[in-house]
């Protein structure tokens, strides 16, 4: 009898799962204005992660996009709430890294080599941080400490469960969980630092 038990679709499953888990108390608190996510860095995962998940299944990545496609219709509905109920506390700092990198996802969007179009957007993804980061310096509870766990979680799942390694497939997925967890990181060190909330 064929074993037809797949460990890496069923990692795939469980990255989606955790997606999903992840961004319902996230979204909640959005709505009870605990959580206020950066318009700026929503609107650029929204655009770049839809790339990712296009290389992702070029590179035969398989079952490592489904947990990304998820993310990117979560990641677009995210960006929709962010635009009431984010946060203000918005810099002409952060205007200049949202230009930049719709800048250069004009670049990317007419590279004729996927190859680079992936290098880029994770650099452009790592960039979309950059409000987010700043924004989280000033006041760590703003974001979810839970959420980022979990999505640093998902997105190690994703890479195991993806069926090929090369550039095309691993790049943004490895972007994404450093990103994630110097996120997570900087928020518990700021919460520590600040030692109650402000």
């Amino acid at each position: 009898m064929e074993n037809t038990f797949d460990i890496k679709f069923w990692l795939a499953i469980t990255a989606s799962v955790l997606d999903v888990i992840a961004f319902f108390p996230y979204i909640r608190d959005i709505f009870l204005r605990k959580t206020k996510p950066h318009a700026y860095t929503w609107l650029i995962w929204s655009i770049t992660q839809s790339t990712a998940v296009v290389a992702l299944w070029y590179g035969g990545g398989g079952f490592g996009a489904i947990s990304l496609s998820i993310g990117v219709l979560v990641s677009a509905f995210v960006f929709i709430l962010s635009l009431k109920y984010g946060t203000t506390n918005i810099k002409t700092s952060d205007t200049v890294v949202l230009i930049f990198a719709l800048a250069a996802i004009l670049v990317w969007w007419q590279l004729s080599s996927l190859l680079l179009a992936v290098l880029m957007v994770s650099a452009i993804d790592g960039i979309g941080y950059v409000p987010t980061y700043r924004k989280s310096f000033a006041n760590p509870w703003t974001e979810s400490l839970a959420f980022w766990f979990i999505m640093i979680g998902a997105g190690a799942m994703t890479i195991m469960a993806s069926k090929e390694y090369n550039l095309l497939t691993m790049t943004y997925l490895i972007t994404l969980v450093t990103s994630n967890i110097i996120l997570l990181s900087l928020l518990l060190i700021r919460r520590r630092q600040l030692g109650k909330k402000v």
